[in-house]
């Protein structure tokens, strides 16, 4: 259980599943050398949308887990917008340009696992969705498998941290 904005929240059984899946995608970035953040965005009890950090492999700046996961689950449902239900699912809290992405594609709950005290645009550094000037809104959710994602990030920039100072 974790609190937000002063509530309890109890995470499922489901939420586990779908936040474990995000984080092997996270994996996946990490293998590549990204920086090891996964997505996946669920509707109806199934994956619609997956996708990893890559924006180094990519040559793009855009190419983050959540922007990957919209797109491919934009693709899946051939509309722009995502169904009613759809839940994204992140090992990372978003960014301001991926909850930009989110509020267009109409997400209706994110749930992330860990903070991001630098970017993180939906408690931390920024709290974007209190502005009260987006045409749309979502229900947010933190703190599922916060631990393992916390770690997984850590021991990335750990050994990335290690490499350089070998290197010198």
């Amino acid at each position: 259980m974790t609190a937000l904005n002063d509530q309890l929240i109890s995470f499922t059984a489901q939420d586990f599943k779908w936040m474990q899946l995000a984080f092997e995608q996270a994996q996946q970035a990490a293998m590549q050398q990204e920086i090891p953040v996964g997505a996946v965005i669920v509707s109806q009890n199934r994956v619609i949308g997956l996708g990893e950090n890559c924006p180094i492999m990519r040559c793009d700046p855009t190419a983050h887990a959540e922007i990957i996961a919209i797109r491919d689950a934009c693709a899946q449902m051939n509309n722009y917008r995502l169904p009613e239900d759809a839940t994204l699912y992140v090992t990372l809290e978003p960014c301001t340009m991926c909850v930009g992405a989110l509020i267009h594609a109409r997400i209706h709950k994110v749930v992330f696992a860990t903070t991001e005290n630098k970017s993180g645009s939906l408690v931390s550094a920024r709290r974007l969705l209190e502005d009260g000037y987006y045409n749309h809104y979502f229900q947010v959710e933190s703190g599922c498998m916060a631990e393992e994602c916390a770690m997984q990030l850590s021991q990335f920039f750990k050994q990335r941290r290690l490499a350089k100072k070998i290197l010198k």
